[in-house]
């Protein structure tokens, strides 16, 4: 249930503060006062859209939290799902920053809007005034069949074969639609793979052909400098190596004179021996450099080759092209496996459309079993809320799959006897409207585990004994739900536990909204004022007390 609700700079509301209590709360107020802005700022932690038109103060952030005890009420896998933390206390904060960024937090984890609609659409559940318009479409009222069949489960299911068969049926148009222009390209793209795969390509040959010719090329050269540098270093008239046997040959004489010359000498001797091993590398190099004309060619005859596919294919180097040749392989090898991808594709989709059957015709076997059920306990209802004569119909046609089943769900409904059930939308006025709602989401309280419902003038177009039915009804609800009502109606007012009233400040320079709670007294005027306008009369005053003091009457159960 919601336990704290904080608002603080939204629309007309500096900031206010609600502590609801566990069973039935009524907020009233003139019309204008801010009710409706409270709702909407509870439309905020419930995932709603905002911006910076929102905020009282442009130069401050909008707060909006609220503190929900949700022991007891069977909603940790939602939790777990989103890989959040679960107490039984549960905190949902959302924030609009100066600039319109929103933010929102579950429990202090920063969440996206999509995974706030699904945490708060367990905490809560909101009847606005847009509703009784909603109820008209058929989405809506298999919505209310599935609440009713509690058949989550299933649904969940249902939605994952769905997608699962819209998947593999996806995949298999794809492949038929590419299927001619594939058997068009397949010559084409077969000549250019074989022309590749006839060059036997290897990675990084380029760069070693490349250089070993221009070895070759200029073998001539190599060679001769490759002597000379030997000759430098080794040969019998004179070289460096002689002069540094010189050197060893004279550090050795005077380290035996004394020690602080042996460091020298092993310094001489290393770079004589690095030295020769210097010459003996060059004098192999010297051997192997060849002049092979005939090699030059064959590797200049590649290397066109190579050049000729890279301009060809537009591509920089050799790993290009074997990247395009290992494409142009599985183009191929598709074509020629074509018959059988397709038919794979085309039995998987087949597979995936059977399985979708089978569980939407579960599906729809769940939801046939409650619609007489549905039928009864709301012709029942209507009957209470003074409609005797009413009868709903619930029809249900199967067709082709859609995300939510292969049900369409027709609510039809007729106020009168002898009239012909019809849809919703063509025969119900407002006040039907809002009792017909208002009995719906009475047998749908019992369905779900939800811990806080809020009614926005759900008495819309009702008044005398019939508000005061649905007022017994929404203290029955408050057994076992938070109830927070918005009304105007005295006979439901005085049906509440907590009583708050919301109204227009306007001492300071710019107005605000504010709520506070009622005590005993201001309730009975509230009351009798809306029983009799804002100078109520003795007898108003005395009828808002006997209202108040028959709140303890029996209700409905």
């Amino acid at each position: 249930m919601l336990s704290h609700l904080l608002i603080k700079n939204y629309a007309l509301i500096d900031q206010l503060e609600l502590t609801p209590d566990r069973e039935l709360n009524i907020v009233t107020g003139e019309t204008g006062a801010g009710k409706s802005i409270m709702l909407g700022a509870i439309g905020l932690l419930m995932g709603n859209r905002a911006d910076t038109r929102v905020l009282y103060n442009p130069e401050q952030k909008c707060i909006i939290e609220g503190m929900f005890g949700v022991s007891g009420y069977l909603i940790e896998q939602i939790f777990d799902d989103e890989e959040l933390d679960y107490s039984d206390t549960c905190i949902v904060r959302r924030e609009i920053g100066v600039s319109g960024k929103s933010r929102a937090f579950v429990n202090d984890t920063p969440v996206n809007l999509e995974t706030l609609r699904r945490v708060t659409s367990q905490l809560m559940d909101v009847h606005s005034q847009h509703d009784s318009v909603l109820l008209g479409s058929n989405e809506y009222q298999l919505e209310i069949v599935d609440t009713y069949a509690q058949d989550d489960n299933l649904l969940r299911h249902y939605r994952l074969d769905y997608q699962n068969y819209r998947t593999k049926k996806g995949v298999y148009d794809q492949l038929l639609s590419e299927a001619s222009a594939m058997r068009k390209e397949f010559d084409y793209n077969n000549f250019l793979y074989e022309e590749l795969t006839k060059a036997q390509l290897q990675p990084d040959e380029q760069e070693s052909l490349e250089q070993e010719l221009n070895i070759l090329e200029n073998a001539e050269e190599i060679k001769e400098r490759l002597q000379l540098a030997y000759g430098y270093l080794d040969n019998a008239e004179q070289s460096v190596i002689d002069f540094l046997k010189g050197t060893v040959g004279n550090l050795t004489y005077i380290s035996k004179l004394s020690d602080q010359y042996e460091q020298l000498l092993q310094r001489a001797q290393s770079s004589l021996i690095e030295l020769r091993d210097l010459a003996d590398e060059i004098s192999t190099e010297q051997d192997n450099v060849d002049i092979d004309d005939a090699r030059a060619e064959t590797i200049r005859e590649r290397l066109n080759l190579l050049y000729q596919l890279q301009t060809k294919h537009l591509v920089k180097n050799v790993a290009g092209l074997i990247a395009l040749r290992n494409d142009l392989e599985q183009k191929v090898s598709k074509v020629l496996n074509l018959d059988d991808v397709l038919a794979d594709a085309k039995a998987q989709a087949d597979a995936a459309r059977e399985q979708l059957q089978i569980s939407g015709q579960t599906l729809s076997e769940t939801r046939q079993s409650v619609l007489h059920p549905i039928e009864t306990e709301i012709g029942g209802l209507l009957k209470e809320l003074g409609m005797p004569n009413a009868s709903l119909k619930v029809q249900s046609e199967t067709g082709k799959p859609t995300p939510t089943g292969i049900d369409t769900i027709s609510f039809l409904f007729s106020a009168n006897k002898g009239v012909k059930p019809q849809q919703l939308k063509n025969v119900a006025s407002g006040g039907e409207f809002s009792r017909l709602m208002m009995a719906i989401k009475y047998i749908l309280a019992s369905k779900r585990s939800l811990p806080t419902i809020i009614f926005d003038e759900i008495d819309t177009g009702v008044s005398g004994e019939i508000a005061i039915k649905m007022g017994n009804m929404m203290r029955d609800m408050a057994h076992s739900h938070q109830i927070i009502a918005i009304t105007h109606l005295h006979q439901i007012a005085g049906q509440g536990n907590a009583h708050y009233f919301v109204y227009k400040d306007h001492s300071a320079s710019k107005t605000v909204s504010r709520i506070k709670k009622l005590t005993f007294d201001e309730r009975v005027n509230e009351i009798a004022q809306m029983i009799g306008g804002n100078n109520p009369s003795a007898s108003a005053l005395k009828n808002a007390r006997e209202i108040l003091k028959q709140r303890a009457a029996p209700s409905l159960k």
